[in-house]
Parts: structure tokens; sequence; C-alpha cells
């Protein structure tokens, strides 16, 4: 399927794999790009040295083109800006920010970017900025969410900005990348589905909940904080979001939530761990292999739009 996209990132098909922290490491990554999509690794918060030996592994796992995701609120950004320079990756998404201080050295660099935006306003702004493209990204994904709809944002910034669009939350399957391509978007960026790759490294517990989900197995944590996040709904975020309707402050809300992505992504801790996660986890119901997940939604997808 070619589009905007795929020409732009020299790829077979117009899907990136979502940049999820702790989670989006070299292996899915290189899967991902070896299958003819767009793998990422994930920024997070790691040491930029640990993103650099990421990179290199992917690299020997792949030739194919992929990138990395970095959250510009993060101490480390800059640092991570530079690696992605020194080590030539062919694109980098960022969240959470502004990277228009970083983009004359990655355009300079060959660098495509590819800002994720939760509106139109900042879609507009991005292009102004430099941007390639712009990830248009619905309030059903998993992790740190804004309010617009998938449905109702696609077709916005499409209509807004004249940069290719990606778009973003609630899309699994063929269908899902078909409605997207009616929205006017270019290609698709799914995070959810992935987590049940076996390329995923996640724990087999986390997978389990994300297999057995059903629509109604998702939650907002963090609304009270403006900084909302979905993730799987559990007996401690469930806990969480009673205390915020109780009045938690805002450090007691830190207290209860740092460290708690790496300790369901990681550790596989139900007890403490935020297992971030889309509202679409419940079309998931088994795992594959990556390659298996992006062909059966094209393939699905071409028969929908005839193509």
């Amino acid at each position: 399927m070619k589009t905007k996209i795929t020409e732009l990132l020299n790829i077979e098909y117009p899907i990136l794999q979502g940049g999820m922290a702790w989670i989006s490491e070299h292996g899915l990554a290189a899967a991902v790009s070896e299958a003819g999509g767009a793998g990422i690794i994930a920024g997070g918060n790691a040491p930029a040295e640990i993103i650099r030996e990421e990179i290199k592994k992917a690299r020997a796992l792949t030739d194919k083109p992929f990138g990395v995701n970095i959250m510009l609120m993060s101490p480390n950004a800059e640092e991570l800006a530079r690696v992605v320079i020194e080590e030539r990756v062919a694109f980098v998404t960022t969240g959470a920010g502004n990277p228009g201080k970083f983009m004359d050295g990655w355009k300079a660099a060959g660098i495509k970017v590819i800002p994720v935006i939760p509106g139109v306003a900042l879609a507009r702004r991005m292009e102004r900025s430099g941007a390639d493209a712009v990830i248009a990204e619905g309030t059903e994904s998993g992790g740190h969410i804004g309010e617009n709809t998938t449905m109702c944002l696609v077709p916005q910034v499409a209509d807004a900005v004249s940069i290719p669009v990606i778009a973003a939350g609630g899309i699994a399957d063929g269908r899902g990348v078909a409605a997207s391509f009616m929205l006017g978007a270019e290609g698709v960026q799914v995070g959810t589905r992935f987590l049940a790759a076996e390329e995923c490294r996640i724990p087999a517990n986390f997978k389990e909940l994300v297999v057995k989900a059903k629509d109604t197995d998702t939650i907002v944590t963090g609304k009270f904080t403006g900084h909302p996040c979905r993730c799987i709904k559990t007996k401690f975020s469930r806990a969480l979001v009673q205390r915020e309707k109780d009045g938690i402050t805002p450090e007691e809300f830190e207290n209860m939530t740092v460290g708690a992505l790496k300790k369901a992504a990681v550790d596989g801790n139900i007890e403490e761990g935020s297992f971030l996660c889309g509202s679409i986890a419940g079309m998931i119901e088994k795992v594959q292999p990556a390659a298996e997940i992006i062909d059966e939604m094209f393939k699905r997808a071409r028969e929908l739009l005839k193509i």
C-alpha cells in the first residue's frame, strides 16, 4: 500500500508501531520494521547510552528504517536528541512538548520529524516548525491522552495541515486502517495491538490482561492532575481513581504512581503497576508474530478500500 507515509519513511506498509515507554525496545521495533512497517524504540526516561545500545541492537536485527520516540518533558530529552543524530536514525516521533529547538539539527542530519499531537492548533504549529508529518492521537489510545476522539480529531487535522497525517488511537485491525484513510490519514500508528506481538517482551501476565480485556476494561487515571493516562482496570488503577475522587493531593498521587509503569511493563506487578493499554484491547484475542499482525491488518484494509 503506497501512501505519502510509505514514501516519506521508505517502508512497505503505512504503519508505525507506537513508542511505548519500557515496552518498545529493539526486538519489537526491529520485528515491525522487518515486516514492512516502521518500528519505534521508546526513549522514555532511559539514559541516552541505553537508547544508543538499543539502536545498535535493532540495527543488528534489521537493515530497514526504524525510529526513536522522544518524550520532550523527560530530563534526558536533549541527550537523546543528540544520540539520534549521532546514530542517524531514520525518523523521530515526539510527545509531551515542542520539538522546535531540536528541529534544525534533526533535519540537517536527514532525520524525519513526526510529532504526536492531540489537537488542530498544535498540528498547525508543528507544520510551521518544519515537521514532516504529524500523528493525530485520539483519546482511545493507551498511555497519556488528550480529549478528542480519533474519529473527530483526524479529519480536522487533515483539513488543517498540508503535511501527511497519521491516525492513532483505537486502531487494531484492517477496519481501523481503512477508516483512518477515509478520515484523511496517510498512515496509522498502532500500540496496543503490538502488546500482543510475540516479539513484545512485556511479562506474560501483562499480555494476558490485554488478550482477556473486554471493551470496558480500561480506565483513565490522572484526570485531576491534568495528565490523564489510560490503562487496564486493576485493583491498583481503580484505587488510584477512587483516591482522586476523594481529593488526593498531587504529592500523594506522585507517591502512588512513581515507577508504576516499570512495575507493570518490566516486573508484571499487578498490585502496584500501571498497565497502559488502549480501549481497543477488547478486539485482541491472541498473541501473534508482528509480521502476522501487519499482514492481517493490511490484507483486510485493502479489501475494504478495494485497492
